[in-house]
């Protein structure tokens, strides 16, 4: 099993340069986990590419729908006492954290193409290619 952010999720469901990467990972391993709030984050993903005319309403709901469908029985809450512990020490903000929190609770490392997040966790996070590489 492994912990995926946000845009690992969206690479997955949306056509961009990640979405091959991210097919791989999901062959080499089906479960995927992340924090509940990713379906959110991915439905504002969602919300923009319909308002920019990347995606009609249909496939946005049907997107969200198929993710929601695929990440529930994986999907780990943390604590967010936790989680702000988290962005406290690794200066991030708490829709971070829950994901780095995941990670932590798990035992494991985040996969994110989140540039930031990364430098800011290292000891916590892979970017795509590292984890494929893994």
């Amino acid at each position: 099993m492994i912990v995926v952010d946000t845009n690992i999720i969206a690479a997955l469901f949306l056509d961009g340069r990640f979405t091959a990467a991210a097919k791989a990972l999901l062959k080499r391993d089906p479960e995927w986990c992340t924090e509940p709030f990713a379906l959110i984050e991915f439905g504002n993903v969602l919300a923009t590419y319909e308002r920019a005319g990347l995606a009609s309403r249909a496939d946005a709901k049907h997107y969200l729908s198929a993710a929601e469908m695929f990440l529930a029985p994986h999907l780990h809450s943390v604590k967010r006492d936790a989680a702000l512990d988290l962005a406290f020490v690794h200066r991030t903000t708490l829709y971070d954290a829950h994901f780095l929190a995941v990670a932590a609770a798990r035992n494991t490392r985040l996969i994110t193409e989140d540039s930031r997040l990364r430098a800011a966790a290292p000891r916590l996070t892979l970017s795509l290619d590292d984890a494929l590489r893994a």
